[in-house]
């Protein structure tokens, strides 16, 4: 007799209309999810090779950048930063990793995990790096890469760039950053900062689901990878060398191979996950057509309207507030008020999703965003007059409909400038 469910256990699939306002991940733009249900084609069909040098090129826009190793790693945003420290470093190499909240730790312990030699410099959560800093620990550690979060939601704030890749330039530094909470929401602008590598995923600004990791690099990182270049025996022609230098650990995340499977060789190394970079070129379309420049002032002013709305409700954002990302704030929880059961009632009665954080920040502040798709006036204005309710049901004195008075000055003031803003 068969002992396998039936059937009829499970329903179909029927999530609830969540509203996502937390960290990430978020809503996905209505075309992002159309795209990942296409059909599929095989991976050397020349139709998909077509998708996948055009994903190449659209990536290079959305970074800003003339790299030409731009392309996607297959797996979320940690699949990204695991193929570019695992390929770069070799087992004794330093690597400096400047930590202003969770993620710089994820990167510290990446690279312990591919056995460099860690060195790493803190703020308190809640502020961020000088340049000063920085290149002082560079001449102290005298490092092979540096390794550094532009935006760490768990924290939100926002890490200056634009002055780092020079200073990494002159101390012969390879220089990486993960942009994934902060890309499509905020500047970046990878040549012009002189970045050597960048990953990124699709689940915050870009609109999209998690799964598939868009990373671009450097001609000086391409050489500095490449010396560990290394062929499968399974798939090695006569032309092929051995691997010249000690092999990538990983096979998965090797990017030599990587690259060999994304350029003209086409060499056999993963079957390419179709559906996401269906979604990561969608992605990529939405950003462009929309114009990047565009997409950055909607979510800075989406951003603007919920300060401004949390504010006036007599919230205390947290932070640096000068350097907060433009796509997530982070709000004290009130003296009396039971920050989980704000969340909880927001989640089951209002279908809103708004995030707590982590390490000492762990049930002290909730974390809004508002990015990609929900980066946007309506969304905005839910979730403010939702938490007002919330509040008031916990016994929360506030001023009645002020925080939703304050979103849509700001809005207004965003449509008489002519600023985009969704």
């Amino acid at each position: 007799m068969s002992t396998g469910a039936s059937t009829n256990t499970f329903a179909p699939l029927n999530p609830p209309p969540r509203l996502l306002m937390g960290p990430g991940p978020i809503n996905c733009y209505p075309r992002v999810l159309s795209a990942m249900s296409t059909q599929l084609v095989g991976q050397y069909d020349p139709v998909m090779t077509g998708y996948m040098n055009e994903v190449m090129q659209l990536y290079r826009n959305v970074f800003n950048t003339k790299n030409q190793q731009t392309f996607l790693v297959d797996g979320t945003s940690r699949a990204g930063i695991e193929a570019v420290l695992v390929s770069a470093i070799e087992p004794g190499d330093k690597v400096l990793v400047p930590i202003f909240g969770r993620f710089g730790h994820l990167l510290a312990e990446i690279a312990e995990r591919a056995d460099a030699e860690v060195h790493t410099i803190e703020v308190p959560w809640g502020e961020v790096f000088t340049p000063e800093q920085i290149e002082a620990a560079i001449k102290e550690v005298k490092p092979k890469l540096l390794a550094i979060v532009q935006g760490d939601t768990s924290t939100t704030m926002l890490q200056p760039l634009e002055n780092i890749g020079a200073i990494c330039e002159a101390h012969d530094v390879l220089f990486y950053c993960d942009a994934t909470a902060s890309i499509g929401g905020n500047p970046l602008d990878v040549d012009a900062w002189k970045l050597d590598a960048v990953s990124v995923g699709l689940q915050k600004c870009l609109g999209g689901p998690s799964g598939s990791a868009p990373i671009t690099l450097s001609d000086k990182f391409v050489k500095t990878v490449r010396t560990r270049h290394h062929v499968e025996a399974g798939i090695r022609d006569a032309h092929h060398e051995a691997a010249r230098g000690p092999k990538i650990r990983s096979n998965y995340f090797d990017l030599p191979m990587i690259m060999d499977y994304w350029g003209e060789e086409r060499l056999n190394h993963h079957t390419e996950a179709a559906s996401m970079l269906y979604c990561a070129r969608e992605c990529a379309r939405v950003h462009i057509e929309e114009g990047q420049q565009n997409v950055i002032a909607r979510h800075k002013v989406a951003g603007d309207a919920m300060l401004a709305g949390i504010q006036a409700m007599g919230l205390e954002p947290f932070g640096d507030l000068k350097h907060k990302m433009y796509n997530v704030v982070g709000v004290h929880i009130p003296d009396g008020v039971h920050g989980e059961e704000v969340r909880e009632t927001l989640l089951l009665r209002f279908n809103i999703e708004i995030g707590t954080s982590f390490g000492p920040l762990k049930g002290k502040i909730w974390r809004i965003g508002t990015m990609g798709y929900n980066a946007r006036e309506d969304a905005v204005l839910h979730t403010l007059q939702s938490l007002e309710t919330v509040l008031r049901m916990q016994g929360f004195e506030l001023p009645a409909g002020k925080g939703v008075d304050a979103a849509i000055s700001v809005y207004a003031k965003a449509k008489a400038a002519g600023v985009a803003n969704g």
